[in-house]
């Protein structure tokens, strides 16, 4: 049988350690830190710049929900009002409306 060694972890040095860093950083000084700035959501879509956004694409409602991969029946919805995309495809949404043929090139690459 072989033994093997137990590594101890201080959880409490680690933690503090960790906030004394982040106090360092939060008054300037530098410190070996990773920071990542995260996005905010993005914002809500009304029905009618759906509907600009797919027309802007010349797609159908079937093939922007393809673009999208969410079914036609979503794209129908939020066109209609009925119900709103969720972040992820408010994101997607976002992409397309301000860079289509990233969105096409993208569709394009993923049918292959």
């Amino acid at each position: 049988m072989v033994k093997t060694k137990k590594k101890v972890i201080n959880t409490f040095d680690d933690l503090r350690q960790s906030l004394a860093d982040a106090q360092a950083y939060e008054r300037g000084e530098e410190v070996d830190l990773r920071v990542m700035e995260i996005a905010a959501p993005p914002k809500p879509m009304k029905p009618n710049e759906i509907r600009r956004v797919r027309e802007s694409l010349h797609a159908s409602q079937a093939a922007f929900a393809h673009f999208l991969c969410v079914s036609p029946k979503a794209v129908q919805s939020w066109e209609q009002g009925i119900r709103r995309p969720r972040n992820t495809a408010l994101r997607l949404l976002d992409i397309a409306k301000k860079n289509p043929k990233l969105l096409l090139a993208t569709a394009k690459s993923r049918a292959k």
